[in-house]
């Protein structure tokens, strides 16, 4: 019978959802979903002083942004505390781990003769099979694990290939603090066998992670997961990846006009790739992506090129769908706060009846709502320094002249709005960009906007009316 795939994201809760976790996420979801698998979601806050309610929060809200839903109730791990000090226990009760009483002076001496000595730094091994007899009673032993120190470590990863580390370079890692807690490597391994885990998939930092964590299924008679390590995501210019990059939390690309669709599609091309394919339809991603096609370089992350997608899709995006995606964010955005509150029904249906003319320029939803901007503002408007240049007294007389026959349209619609402006253009002698850019000044305080004729309609005759009025 063959087992069913289980993958889990554990982010630790000690900041936002960062846009490299948020890919880890994603290809776990899709490795379980293309399966009929599980992907379950573990809070790894082991650290409870650096773990807090508002980074969990962060966490569970830009999953949900994304669209990555997860299976049965998220773990909080440090509620497994006495189900990992239960299997340090049973590691010691077998010889597989010891107390180590090393002091903080020694453990520094012991980093410091290897650094010296051109090795890594790491524990020696001191207390390994000393006899316990000799403990100082002034120190709170830990408890470490007592690996191989000869042949090797090989981790077949789906991934990287096999991957071996030599058993003498692994020092014996810490399974329980002094003070008892389990600590994050203990802890990892427990829960993964616990929870049914099959598959891990993770950033390669963790590689070296996984040479321990394979010894520890070893000596507890467990089946380890398989492992896949994901090349880390770097900048545009090949540096590790920082915040002048994007390595933000999922939270800032909802607040700079993303579109989840837009995001995890970019994401999912970071590292893996189906041919030349650069658009994929969630459907899509999960029929196609698996772990063979991940490849073993960084990715880059690229904002034009992030921008460029989310131009597309809100491009191919039906318009309703896109008043909504922004009804839901319009809070949050970049700039965009004092509408967030101010926008009426009728400033909403204006907003979609433009829409056809405003997504073609925009590549974010702030942008978006940005250029919309002259939809909602209030009479008398404000103009820019380009718009004000052009509103001098020749034009403003011609723009009244326009007015008056703008009030013979009976039936205000596109086709009847813009045969009266050639008609206008004609009889004056004009040519019509000598009507356009000062018209679109006069409606929108700038010179920038979709089709002319579309504006006017999207006003509506008596807003139109109204603005050029106020000039």
């Amino acid at each position: 019978m063959t087992q069913s795939v289980v993958t889990r994201f554990a982010p630790s809760p000690t900041g936002f959802l960062h846009i490299g976790g948020a890919r880890t996420a994603l290809f776990n979801w899709l490795y379980a979903k293309g399966r009929d698998g599980k992907m379950l979601l573990r809070i790894e806050d082991t650290d409870r002083s650096r773990s807090t309610t508002e980074a969990i929060d962060a966490i569970l809200d830009g999953m949900k942004w994304l669209g990555l839903d997860w299976d049965d109730e998220p773990v909080f791990q440090h509620k497994n505390a006495s189900r990992h000090q239960e299997i340090a226990n049973q590691l010691l009760a077998q010889g597989k781990a010891y107390h180590c009483y090393c002091s903080k002076e020694e453990l520094t001496k012991m980093r410091e003769d290897a650094r010296a000595a051109g090795k890594p730094p790491g524990y020696d091994g001191m207390w390994r099979d000393r006899d316990p007899s000799l403990a100082p009673d002034d120190v709170k032993p830990v408890v470490r694990f007592k690996g191989p120190i000869e042949g090797n470590t090989i981790i077949k990863d789906e991934v990287q290939g096999d991957v071996t580390f030599a058993n003498k370079e692994l020092d014996d890692l810490i399974l329980l603090r002094s003070d008892g807690s389990p600590t994050y490597m203990l802890s990892v391994i427990v829960d993964d066998h616990d929870m049914g885990i099959t598959h891990i998939i993770r950033g390669d930092d963790h590689l070296t992670n996984a040479a321990r964590q394979a010894q520890i299924y070893e000596a507890l008679g467990w089946q380890p997961p398989s492992f896949s390590h994901i090349p880390l995501i770097h900048g545009a210019d090949g540096a590790k990846l920082s915040k002048r990059h994007g390595a933000l939390g999922v939270e800032a690309y909802r607040a700079m006009g993303y579109l989840p669709a837009a995001l995890r599609n970019y994401l999912v091309r970071l590292g893996w790739s189906h041919g030349d394919d650069e658009i994929f339809s969630t459907e899509q991603m999960i029929e196609l992506f698996g772990l063979e096609n991940i490849g073993r370089s960084a990715a880059r992350f690229d904002f034009s090129k992030l921008e460029n997608l989310n131009g597309q899709y809100i491009r191919n995006s039906d318009d309703k769908d896109l008043i909504d995606a922004i009804k839901r964010s319009i809070g949050e955005f970049e700039g965009c706060e004092d509408l967030a509150s101010s926008l009426e029904d009728d400033d909403w249906s204006r907003f979609e009846i433009a829409m056809p003319g405003l997504k073609e320029r925009a590549k974010t939803l702030v942008e978006l709502v940005n250029s919309a901007r002259y939809l909602f503002a209030k009479r008398p408007l404000s103009f820019d320094k380009k718009a004000t240049k052009l509103l001098n007294d020749e034009a403003i007389s011609t723009l009244k002249g326009l007015a008056v026959d703008f009030e013979e349209i009976a039936d205000w619609n596109v086709e009847a709005i813009e045969q009266c402006v050639r008609d206008f253009a004609d009889k004056n002698d004009l040519k019509l960009g000598k009507i356009a850019q000062p018209l679109r000044a006069a409606l929108t305080g700038c010179t920038v906007s979709p089709g002319i004729f579309d504006v006017l309609f999207v006003l509506g005759k008596q807003e139109a009316l109204g603005r050029l009025a106020d000039i």
